[in-house]
This record gives structure tokens, C-alpha cells and sequence, in this order.
């Protein structure tokens, strides 16, 4: 979370904690069941007077609220005059509501549209309000840190032990406030990532705590030796960088002032691998037009580029690395296929693909994925032998310690020397294993037990050194003593994430559909996942995103109702833009309902079947809205059409990802599910704008002949037809 209010975003205000999702959910179900209240006729009194307590009640609720908003913000000045603005936002829209609960005899539709446009800026501002406040928590938490950083400083800086313990026992004081307030905020976070980069800043600070003892106090006893001086220098590093990141982390990527780049974002061939094969999909709905094709070679080339890390490491077997070239020049050519089957197609002027081109898209997919088996391959390979690695690691850091105190200088160097080649094996493990891991925790988790083994395992031959110049001291044999512990904690990080990294591989798909599979042919082979159903604290974490879609949709109705009274009344059933649209409005109604635990899709694989259904029927209209295009004349109405458009393959493109993105566990599914729902309000939102301003081309289109079968009639679908199901089974709801 940003901690200025100059990052919140007015258009997409992301929420990125859990408390805050939590707070806003009583809301979220008194505008849900508001909204949905006027939707139908009000036909007694009693419901009348039902409505209007209602919309009291929310305006009582924002009163407080904003109130305690206000109070909040008194006592810092930068966010007093942002808070206030939002809370008079949330103010006055709460007052709209009370007053169009009251005069709920008035005209239905005229309300209705009021009403959703009242609830959606309820929503925004007192989400926004939220946000602000959670700059707060962010503020407490950065003073934690910047306490911390000061007392790194003083500690580097004593020159005595009577300063050394004062100074290391506020530093202690303050570290333990840190420790809370960030283990607070790595639950409350709702991003995979940043909770492991959070974990992962966390845990370098808890284990390096005693390792700033240990050397400092060296240091202190030894001041000429230059070996202790780099054990302590090396650690005070570590605890500054861990500290920089929970500032990155706790500001989401903003840092010295500026936006950063992620530091753990996708760089791996697993993630360059799923971008490139999305890309690879998209042809189906894009063809290859010249920035697809830059595309296509740029993703191509990072994942070839990325699997160097395999092929130049020293510990890949010959016969695998030949096999990791010779795939990779096997992707090159069947990416070549694809762009001349598009090239073909765009010079025939095609607008359907073809089995050509899926026979393309086919084979370059085959392609990637026999190469990622190969790199997991190779991958557990190296691994196979980790548990005799790390004993043989344990020995020579036993071998190490004796020799410091045997002041068998010799040995020692010898053993220091074969224990740097042991370090470089488990380094090159590790790299190997982040860029095979299919989560972002286990990205980040390989990364940073990667760079704890780089950083921390030298420096256990380090203050074997001081040992050896100084084979009486107490404090020199503790401090080795310390960092060998060290570097047993991280070994045991090595084996955890090398078993969790390969498990989570360990069984690759049989078989794959590119596309949705067809009802009674081959799509049933497979094995279908289990079917699980949300209880309701997993409906509470939805409700929010849910309720967003709902009155997506709703507005969508509200702004197209005047095209009812168009000069051609009737509906005309064959065009195919209407019936996209019904479909996607009667999907996108039925997921509403699974986020509410009603309706007919009963489970998450529910859930996911529809989602593919819908952006199989994104697609569809994509192309015909397309060519539709093409018959408007040129102007401002056909700019703002091809605009609109152009953004509808990149939200399919995410939503088919996250759909086709396979999960184990009950955690990692309800984070697929929420991530299904957000993507499908987002598509929702842009198709809605796309069928709006098709029906404005319809009207300034007025052609000497009757308009072809993809131009656009001037009436509009009333939304409780878009929200009824055309079937009442889910597999013949969508046209073949």
C-alpha cells in the first residue's frame, strides 16, 4: 500500500489487505441486497418501508464511518485535506441513497439506474477512505524500521563494550516492535508475492539478530583483525537490504521515492514460459500482425535466454544440456510455423482460424512444454543427491571448525577452499530450482535462500579465520560456533524448498486442451478436478468483487435502456452481436450468484468452466464487432470503437490464464477463484463499453440498403433477459 495518497489510483482502487476487504463487507451486503431489491417490483408497502429503513440504516452507517475517518486524519496533515474529500464523497452518496429508498414509488427504471450509480460511488469512497487509513498502519510501520536502521547505526559506530550493550539493548527493544508489526502485515496482505517477500525479510532479520552479537563483539575484542571486521560488515549488509525490502514491500514497489521494478517479479523460465505461450493463444483471436510477431520473438528469445542458466551450469550432464539446445531450436522452428501460417492467413484477408493455425498454435505449445520437462528434468538431476550434498557440507564445516581450533592454518585454508566449490553447487541449485517453481512463493522463497547461501556461506571460512589467529578467544569460537548454525538453518531452507519445488512439478498434465473442449467428444479423456464449494467466509472474501461485476452489468443496462424507444422496436434475433451479448450477460449473472452461494454453478470447477465459456464468447464477439468495425465510417465514434476493442484479447488473454493456471490445495484455489471473479468483472466492464458504443455507431449508421447481419438493431436487450438463463443445463447454454 502506497503510503501518500497521490498513489491511489480514482479508476481502480486495488485493495491489498485483508482487514480492509473485512471492513467493507457489511457494505458490500447492504448495497448487494439493495441493489438487487430494486431490480424487482415493489409491490406492498411493507417492502416500501423495508427499502427506506434500509437506505437510513447505510447512511447512519457511512455518518459514523466518515467520522472516524476524519478523526484519523486530524493529526497528519498530508492526508487531512484527501481524507475529507473522500469523505464527503461517502457522505453524499450515502445521503442519495437514504433519499432514493424513500421515494421508491417512483418510476422503477429511472431508480434503478440512480440507484446503481449511487451504490458504485458509495462503494469507490468509502473504499478509498479505507485506503487512506491503511496509510497509517504503513506509517507506524516505516518509523518501526526507521528505528531499526538508526540503531544499526549506532551499534556500527561503538567503540567499547558498556556502549555496545546499551546500544544492542534498544536495539533489541525495537526490533521486537518491528517483528510484530510486519508479522501483522505479512497476514494481512492479500499478494502472494509480497507476503513471501515480506517472509523472507523477516526471517533474515530474526536469524541475523544473533549473528550482529556475535560479530560485533568480535570485532570489538579483535579491532585489528580485518576477518571479523567482514563477518559484522556482511551482516550489518544483510539486515539494511532486508530492511530495504520491507520498506519496497510495505509501500507496494514504490521506494526512495519512486516506482521501482519488482525485484522478484516473473524472471524465470517458468513465468517467461506462461507468457509466451499465452501470447501463442492469442493468435487464434489476433492473427499476427507485425507487433504480435515482436512479441512472440521477444518472449521466445527470454526463454532461451533464461534456460542458459541450465545449459552453462557446470553440474548439467552433457546429454542434458543437448537436449535443452536442440528443444529450444525446436521452439524457434515451429514459432517460424506459426508466424507464416498467420502471414498466409492475413494475406488471404481470413478472419476464422483455421486447422492450419491451430495445427501451429499446437505444435509450438508441444514445444515449450517438452521443454520445461526437460529443464525440470535436468533440474532433478542435480538435485537427486541433495541429502548427501548437504552432509558432505555439514563434514567440512565440522572439518573447518576443528581446524581453526587445531591452528592448523593450512588445513583450514584447504578446507575453506573446498567448502566455496560446495557453496557454488547449492548456489546453482537454487537458481535451477526458482525457475522451475510454478508459485510466486516458491519463487521468491528459492530466490532468497539462493542469496542467504551465497552471502552467509563464505562467511562461515571467514570467522574460521579469526579462529585461527586467535585460538584463545572465547568470543572468536562463539561467533564461528553462530555462524555455522547459520548455515545449517539455511541447508534445512535448501531441502524444504527443493522437495516443495518438485513436488509441485512432480506430475505434469497428460493432456491439454488449447481450447474449451466440446461436449460428448474428446473433452471428457481427462480426468476432471475436483469440485469444491466455497463455505461462507470464502463468499464473504468474494462478495466485494462480486457485488463490483453485478452492478457493471447493471449499468451497462441502465445506459442502453433508451435504446428500447429506437425507431426499429423489435429485437432482431439472428444478429450475433445480440446474442453474444445475452450470453455474456447471463454468464457473468451466474458467477454473481456463486459469489453470493446461489444459482445453478454450485462449485469452483463450476466456476472455471464458466469463466472459459465466457471468454470463449469474448472472443467471438471480438470478431464480430470487429468486422462490424469495418463498416463504420471514419470518425470520432469508430476511434473510440477500435480503442474499446483493442483492450478485450488482453483481458480474455488474463482471464484464460488464470483459468487454465492448475492449483493444489484449498488456499491456492480460493486464490484462483477471487483472481477469476476480478478478471471477469474487468472483462465485463470493457465489453459493456464496447456493446455502448456499438450501439452508437448503429444509430449514425444509416446505410441506402438493409445492413448486413452484423450491424447492430436500435433496440436494446431489457437486462432481465440477459440475466435469465437461455437453458437450464450449463453445457447447452452457449451456441456451437
Amino acid at each position: 500500500m502506497a503510503e501518500t495518497s497521490n498513489s491511489l489510483d480514482e479508476e481502480n482502487l486495488e485493495i491489498k489487505t485483508k482487514s480492509i476487504e473485512q471492513t467493507l463487507l457489511p457494505l458490500v451486503k447492504q448495497i448487494s441486497t439493495l441493489v438487487s431489491h430494486r431490480e424487482r417490483s415493489i409491490c406492498s408497502e411493507r417492502s416500501l418501508r423495508v427499502v427506506a429503513r434500509v437506505g437510513q440504516a447505510v447512511n447512519v452507517a457511512v455518518e459514523r464511518f466518515v467520522t472516524v475517518g476524519e478523526s484519523i486524519a486530524s493529526d497528519i496533515p498530508e492526508l487531512r485535506d484527501d481524507m475529507n474529500r473522500a469523505c464527503n464523497q461517502a457522505r453524499a452518496a450515502g445521503s442519495a441513497i437514504e433519499k432514493l429508498c424513500e421515494s421508491a414509488g417512483e418510476d422503477c427504471l429511472r431508480e434503478r439506474s440512480a440507484v446503481v450509480r449511487a451504490a458504485r460511488n458509495l462503494l469507490t469512497s468509502v473504499t478509498r477512505v479505507l485506503l487512506l487509513a491503511d496509510v497509517v498502519v504503513v506509517r507506524q510501520l516505516l518509523l518501526a524500521k526507521d528505528k531499526v536502521a538508526r540503531s544499526l547505526g549506532r551499534l556500527e559506530g561503538v567503540s567499547n563494550f558498556t556502549e555496545f550493550v546499551k546500544a544492542f539493548s534498544q536495539f533489541g527493544l525495537e526490533m521486537v516492535e518491528l517483528a510484530h508489526l510486519t508479522g501483522d502485515r505479512q497476514n494481512d496482505m492479500k499478494d502472494e508475492r509480497r507476503r513471501a517477500q515480506m517472509a523472507a525479510a523477516r526471517q533474515v532479520l530474526e536469524r541475523s539478530t544473533m549473528l550482529l552479537l556475535t560479530s560485533s563483539k568480535t570485532c570489538l575484542r579483535h579491532p585489528d583483525s580485518s576477518a571479523c571486521r567482514e563477518n559484522r560488515d556482511t551482516v550489518f549488509c544483510q539486515m539494511r537490504r532486508a530492511m530495504d525490502l520491507i520498506h519496497f514491500v510495505v509501500k507496494d514497489g514504490v521506494f526512495e521515492g519512486e516506482m521501482a521494478e519488482d525485484w522478484d517479479a516473473g524472471k524465470t523460465v517458468y513465468s517467461a514460459i506462461k507468457q509466451y505461450e499465452s501470447l501463442v493463444e492469442m493468435t487464434r483471436l489476433t492473427f499476427v500482425s507485425g507487433q504480435n510477431k515482436d512479441s512472440l520473438l521477444s518472449a521466445l528469445d527470454t526463454i532461451v535466454e533464461r534456460t542458459q542458466d541450465f545449459t552453462d551450469s557446470a553440474y548439467t550432464s552433457h546429454e542434458h544440456r543437448e537436449n535443452i539446445l536442440l528443444l529450444c531450436d525446436r521452439a524457434k522452428l515451429q514459432l517460424n510455423q506459426l508466424l507464416r501460417t498467420g502471414l498466409c492467413l492475413e494475406q488471404a484477408e481470413g478472419y476464422s482460424p483455421t486447422e492450419e493455425l491451430e495445427c501451429a498454435v499446437q505444435n509450438c505449445l508441444s514445444a515449450t512444454r517438452d521443454l520445461f520437462n526437460q529443464l525440470v528434468s535436468t533440474t532433478r538431476e542435480q538435485t537427486s543427491d541433495l541429502l548427501n550434498i548437504t552432509k558432505a557440507g555439514s563434514q567440512l564445516v565440522s572439518v573447518i571448525t576443528n581446524s581453526a581450533l587445531a591452528c592448523d592454518e593450512i588445513r583450514t585454508q584447504h578446507s575453506a577452499q573446498c567448502f566455496n566449490q560446495h557453496i557454488e553447487h547449492i548456489v546453482e541449485m537454487c537458481k535451477l530450482l526458482r525457475h522451475i517453481a510454478a508459485t510466486e512463493t516458491l519463487q521468491v522463497s528459492s530466490k532468497y535462500t539462493e542469496i542467504n547461501v551465497r552471502i552467509y556461506g563464505p562467511q562461515v571460512a571467514i570467522a574460521a579465520t579469526t579462529l585461527t589467529q586467535h585460538p584463545n578467544s572465547k568470543i572468536a569460537k562463539e561467533n564461528l560456533e553462530v555462524f555455522a548454525d547459520m548455515w545449517y538453518s539455511i541447508m534445512n531452507d535448501v531441502t524444504t524448498v527443493c522437495k516443495e519445488v518438485l513436488e509441485a512439478v512432480k506430475v505434469p498434465e497428460k493432456q491439454t486442451y488449447m481450447s474449451l473442449p466440446r461436449p460428448g467428444k474428446h473433452g471428457t479423456t481427462t480426468k476432471p478436478l475436483k469440485a469444491v464449494r466455497l463455505d461462507v467466509e470464502e463468499q464473504e472474501k468474494i462478495a466485494k468483487a462480486g457485488l463490483e461485476m453485478k452492478l457493471a452489468t447493471s449499468e451497462m443496462e441502465a445506459e442502453t435502456e433508451r435504446w428500447q424507444e429506437g425507431p426499429n422496436g423489435a429485437i432482431d434475433e439472428n444478429n450475433d452481436i445480440v446474442k453474444r451479448a445475452r450470453n455474456m450477460s447471463s454468464m457473468a449473472f451466474r458467477m454473481y450468484q456463486f459469489t453470493k452461494g446461489s444459482g445453478p454453478l454450485k462449485t469452483t470447477q463450476d466456476l472455471f468452466t464458466q469463466a472459459e465459456y465466457f471468454a470463449e464468447e469474448a472472443n467471438r464477439l471480438y470478431k464480430i464487432v470487429r468486422q462490424f468495425s469495418y463498416q463504420v465510417p471514419a470518425g470520432v465514434h469508430k476511434k473510440e470503437l477500435l480503442e474499446q476493442l483493442d483492450r478485450v484479447p488482453t483481458h480474455v488473454q488474463q482471464l484464460q490464464f488464470t483459468v487454465k493456471n492448475p492449483t493444489v490445495g484449498k488456499a491456492a484455489t480460493f486464490t484462483k477463484v477471487d483472481t477469476v471473479i476480478h478478471e471477469t468483472k474487468n472483462l465485463m466492464s470493457v465489453i459493456s463499453k464496447v456493446v455502448t458504443t456499438c450501439f452508437v455507431c448503429a444509430t449514425k449508421y444509416e446505410p441506402s440498403t438493409p445492413p448486413p447481419r452484423v450491424a447492430i438493431p436500435y433496440g436494446f436487450i431489457p437486462f432481465e433477459v440477459l440475466a435469465t438463463p437461455l437453458l437450464p443445463q450449463r453445457a447447452r447454454t452457449l451456441p456451437r
